[in-house]
């Protein structure tokens, strides 16, 4: 069986300054996409998985329009290329945002619906803070969500909506997708899995695929930071059977709603000043800070300073600061060679109001290069080492430290563009903050500017009442109506 797999992934603030456009996008191709997607396990062996491309970036502001309709259209060309095909599995986000366009991904999903008719099923993967639209919901067969925050089944998740859609393919039951959006918008550091009460909803659901007529059920937290109508928490299941998809699709969005007042930070999380209090009396280390408001891998530009800022006017030293976003600076310090002194201004490198600071920094090592435009050097400021980077990017694996020489346990503080940290910083930290930092991601939730999102929603409004109520798919009632035929 031939299945087509690709797609488009990114998470996108309509908070941040900053667009997105090409330059800002990775395509995977071939057999890399393949091995990326964990798709090439044997137990896929009947399968002849045909890669277009899948286009991915770090999280950051909406898309550009250009730029968005340019890759939809390569997507669409490699397509055509590829038919006929017996299926399609997309390797999606969910909570991209296009200037121009309310529903991208629904855009998108329903482009590819069209150009392969109403008999060939899609799958579809998603991050569980993605968004989902009827529209979305209409196209699909198949739908399956990362249960893990931070992620650590990406692969997995992947490798269900395959399984899936292969035994679709292979004579086994046809099935669709039913859905409820749950009127919640809450902040992926308030639902990590490692947290209660999200742990225990997120727990329940292989027990719930495992239910008669249910094949995969999910639940999306959503993406808060777009100001947008189809922004919202989801219950959705993918089933066999119209009646208990339902059923379980709006347990799901119940058991999310009576728990919407128990969501709290995994970590301490406090204001910059009082977290820099917490920094001038802890007695064990590394003091792990995550600077949560510029969290590139939120949407966050990842170009502020506020922290370090803040940092020196106490006069701290020992401070790991990975990294700042600022192509200016880092190019200056580039130019200088190692062991030199340098007059650096540093913050808002690509257009966030935020303090410059105008530093002499003395120029460490130095990573990346000018043909990948991928620059980073390290560089000492008044006994902190500061990681200048010319892209926007996260720093969450110890390899992302140990190549300027930094072991990052041996750090007394280390201050990191975060939310929750990630899965190989956490274990590490000696304490933990979270410090509530200004940016595109700012965790001050209800006092984000609130124009387009649905009204009421929990916890921008806090007084009303509210009952799930699931809808199938339009897939379902044409899948029906087929096999009655």
């Amino acid at each position: 069986m031939k299945i087509a797999v690709g797609g488009i992934h990114t998470e996108c603030s309509t908070y941040s300054p900053l667009l997105q456009t090409m330059d800002d996008f990775t395509v995977t191709r071939g057999s890399d996409l393949l091995k990326q997607a964990g798709l090439t396990d044997a137990r896929f062996a009947k399968a002849t998985f045909e890669p277009l491309f899948h286009a991915r970036s770090v999280p950051g502001g909406p898309v550009s329009a250009s730029c968005y309709q340019t890759l939809k259209s390569r997507f669409l060309s490699a397509l055509q290329e590829t038919l006929p095909v017996e299926g399609v599995l997309l390797i999606m986000h969910g909570a991209m945002h296009v200037e121009g366009l309310n529903d991208a991904e629904g855009d998108w999903i329903s482009a590819v619906r069209e150009l392969v008719g109403p008999d060939v099923p899609i799958a579809v993967s998603y991050d569980l803070h993605g968004n989902v639209t009827q529209k979305i919901v209409d196209q699909i067969d198949i739908f399956c969500a990362y249960r893990t925050a931070p992620h650590i089944d990406v692969l997995e998740t992947h490798q269900r909506a395959a399984t899936l859609l292969i035994d679709q393919l292979s004579g086994g039951a046809r099935r669709f997708v039913a859905w409820a959006p749950i009127p919640v918008l809450l902040p992926g550091e308030k639902t990590s899995t490692e947290d209660e009460p999200t742990r225990s909803l997120y727990l329940a659901l292989p027990d719930q695929d495992r239910e008669p007529g249910i094949c995969d059920a999910n639940l999306m937290v959503g993406y808060v930071w777009a100001d947008t109508g189809r922004a919202t928490a989801a219950a959705v299941v993918t089933g066999t059977d119209a009646q208990k998809a339902v059923l379980v699709t709006e347990e799901i969005a119940a058991a999310y709603w009576a728990a919407r007042d128990n969501f709290t930070f995994g970590v301490p999380t406090k204001s910059l000043s009082e977290c820099l209090d917490d920094v001038a009396s802890t007695k064990s280390f590394p003091l792990v800070l995550a600077d949560s408001g510029d969290n590139p891998t939120g949407g966050g530009v990842g170009d502020r300073s506020d922290v370090l800022h803040a940092w020196l006017e106490r006069g701290f030293e020992g401070g790991v600061f990975a990294g700042i976003a600022d192509p200016a600076s880092t190019l200056m310090a580039w130019e200088t060679p190692e062991g030199e002194s340098i007059e650096l201004k540093i913050g808002g490198g690509f257009g966030s109001t935020c303090p410059l600071i105008e530093a002499s920094a003395v120029v460490g090592s130095k990573t990346g290069s000018a043909s990948d435009r991928n620059r980073e050097v390290l560089v000492q400021i008044s006994g902190n080492q500061v990681i200048l980077t010319e892209r926007r990017r996260p720093f969450h694996n110890l390899d992302d430290f140990r190549r300027f020489g930094i072991e990052p346990a041996e750090a007394r503080y280390l201050i990191v563009k975060s939310g929750y940290l990630s899965p190989e910083l956490a274990p590490l930290a000696n304490p933990a903050r979270m410090a509530l930092t200004d940016g595109a991601v700012n965790q001050d939730i209800p006092a984000l500017k609130n124009l387009h999102r649905t009204v009421p929603s929990f916890p921008f409004q806090e007084d009303f009442s509210w009952t799930p109520a699931a809808r199938v798919s339009r897939r379902a009632d044409w899948l029906l109506s087929k096999q009655h035929r």
